[in-house]
């Protein structure tokens, strides 16, 4: 059978199916749960549970020192039952506190940094199959130390990792770090590492263009 595709592909092409109602079978501060009935020509009516997430984009952080190393929180994660090694990440305290707020917030809080700079460098959907949330990842430099904040009763205490982006290359093959969000910000900075290379060659690649155009829009405001 051929694997040809002949159509462009399309995220925003009609639906298969179509919603018929929803109602909110839980709440809480970071999401709701709706239950929802969808009707399909092919199958007729069926339910599904979706996560709703609240105050916009989960925001993760990706810093690297002046020495070169990414602070990496330790975090215990209840639902896994383990520890983690991930960027400092978290969520809007309310609907008023922007992406940009909340990367400077949780910089500081989870890492113990401040940053002369930070850009948004790339924004994913965590778990299509079952929930709206969106993670925005921002690249931070410029880092200066600053006192902590804490984390929560689960994580009393969060120790800080320095390590270089090959070591984290390395961790994520080997298994150590698992956490999606880091891999995905891992991989971005090493792009950026290799588009600044290519840029002092005299290359022009698409990320440090973007880069770019994100700094100006910044300057703008």
């Amino acid at each position: 059978m051929s694997e040809t595709t002949f159509r462009k592909f399309d995220p925003w092409r009609p639906a298969p199916v179509k919603e018929e109602s929803r109602r909110q079978v839980m709440q809480s501060h970071y999401f709701n749960v709706d239950q929802v009935s969808f009707d399909s020509s092919k199958v007729g009516h069926f339910e599904r549970f979706i996560v709703e997430e609240n105050n916009g984009d989960t925001v993760g952080i990706i810093g690297l020192t002046d020495d070169g190393r990414i602070p990496l929180v330790e975090q215990y994660r209840l639902p896994t039952h383990r520890w983690t090694l991930e960027i400092p990440a978290g969520h809007a305290l309310d609907s008023n506190e922007r992406p940009h707020d909340v990367a400077v917030r949780k910089l500081r809080e989870e890492a113990g940094y401040e940053a002369k700079e930070l850009v948004q460098v790339v924004r994913f959907i965590n778990t299509p199959s079952f929930s709206t949330q969106h993670t925005a990842v921002f690249f931070a430099t410029g880092l200066t130390a600053v006192e902590r904040g804490e984390l929560g009763p689960e994580t009393p205490r969060p120790d800080i990792r320095l390590i270089t982006p090959e070591e984290a290359s390395d961790m994520i093959l080997n298994g150590t770090i698992i956490d999606a969000k880091t891999i995905i910000a891992v991989m971005r900075l090493r792009e950026h590492l290799a588009a600044e290379e290519a840029e002092h060659a005299g290359a022009h690649p698409r990320l440090i263009q973007r880069i770019a155009k994100a700094r100006a829009e910044r300057k703008a405001k």
